[in-house]
């Protein structure tokens, strides 16, 4: 098997990038610049395509490399992600090793603060428990998602009209469209601190965009869900708009989307 990694960034320059995060595999960088630009280089052997578009959104980034990915399994990247030696090799090894799965979820180390979720053991992941899973920590068998004409939502996101979200959109899809998706207690990175593109606190706007992504995610079910969440992480996130006006701002964002 091949592997492709696909890398969505931003302003950066394609050969500094790739040594900042280690790349050792064959890779499609899609960087959102101020110009149209495309590039090749080799780096260890590996081809890197570079595309700098003018346009933004991390989703478009994403279905920008997704769309020219040729590889049989392609591993979403962010640029702030340093990648462990031999991942090329655990990444496949792991697909050989688990020929049903169309889906692989790895461990990468997130910044203090930021973990969302650790693979401890092999397992299925299903639409309940795959809301915890970055974008980053996802490979896939590209033909399964080209297949099925599976891509970025537009709409969330950095650079798009909400702040985040495509990630959990994405998944569900492909979840949706029946393909198989398991968790394999195997790193492959750490995160490398860097100021959010998206994130300027819990503030309004987190919370009205995370309510539009739950009707999105959970349709009739989003107002217990965004309830569910707040009080999950109330003592983190409700600190300056208390949990029960966070609800209402999540649930004024429910009832405006219009689906």
């Amino acid at each position: 098997m091949t592997l492709q990694l696909l890398v969505a960034a931003m302003n950066r320059k394609p050969r500094e990038l790739a040594e900042e995060m280690r790349i050792d595999s064959d890779a499609i960088i899609v960087s959102q610049g101020e110009q149209y630009a495309y590039e090749e280089l080799c780096l260890n052997g590996h081809n890197i395509r570079y595309y700098s578009m003018a346009e933004r959104g991390v989703g478009l980034s994403r279905n920008h490399s997704l769309m020219r990915a040729s590889a049989d399994i392609s591993l979403f990247a962010d640029e702030d992600i340093v990648y462990e030696p031999g991942y090329e090799r655990e990444v496949l090894a792991a697909f050989e090793a688990h020929p049903q799965a169309d889906m692989l979820f790895f461990n990468v180390q997130a910044m203090p603060g930021r973990e969302t979720y650790h693979n401890a053991d092999f397992g299925r992941v299903r639409l309940y428990n795959s809301g915890r899973y970055p974008t980053y920590s996802l490979a896939v068998r590209t033909w399964r998602i080209h297949q099925n004409n599976i891509t970025f939502s537009l709409l969330f996101g950095g650079g798009a009209k909400y702040s985040n979200g495509e990630d959990s959109l994405f998944i569900r899809d492909c979840l949706r469209a029946g393909l198989k998706a398991y968790r394999v207690p195997v790193t492959i990175g750490h995160e490398r601190e860097r100021e959010s593109t998206w994130f300027k606190g819990y503030n309004t706007k987190f919370f009205y965009d995370r309510g539009v992504l739950y009707r999105y995610l959970y349709g009739g079910l989003a107002r217990p869900m965004a309830l569910r969440f707040l009080l999950s992480h109330r003592g983190v996130m409700c600190q300056e708009i208390p949990w029960k006006k966070a609800y209402g701002i999540m649930c004024r964002a429910i009832s405006e989307v219009k689906l």
